[in-house]
């Protein structure tokens, strides 16, 4: 999963969301146009942290898990909500692991 580093503000524009999440614009403006669940500010391509979310997911799903476009889609369509759950889950895991790794470290010095 991408460590994503964005300063805490109500909209991000298309160009920090990608390097963000270290691909291009046009990918991220193509999951724009095929995932639904990503709803952009009057079409002007500024993610509010909600969609930021939703774009990690959706990273995830098919950079991480390997799902094909539409096997993501579905996904996301038919079992949304415990999609959701679970990514959730896995990013406070994630959280965790790095402060153990990092408490770890400290007390190896």
């Amino acid at each position: 999963m991408p460590n994503i580093n964005l300063p805490e503000k109500l909209y991000y524009s298309i160009n920090e969301v990608a390097q963000a999440f270290g691909v291009n614009a046009s990918l991220i403006r193509f999951w724009e146009k095929e995932f639904e669940i990503i709803k952009t500010t009057s079409g002007s391509s500024k993610f509010s942290a909600d969609d930021i979310q939703k774009l990690k997911l959706i990273y995830h799903l098919v950079k991480e898990r390997g799902f094909t476009l539409e096997g993501a889609r579905q996904r996301l369509k038919e079992e949304k909500q415990k999609t959701l759950d679970n990514f959730a889950l896995i990013e406070k895991l994630e959280h965790i692991k790095q402060t153990l790794i990092n408490i770890k470290e400290s007390l190896g010095e």
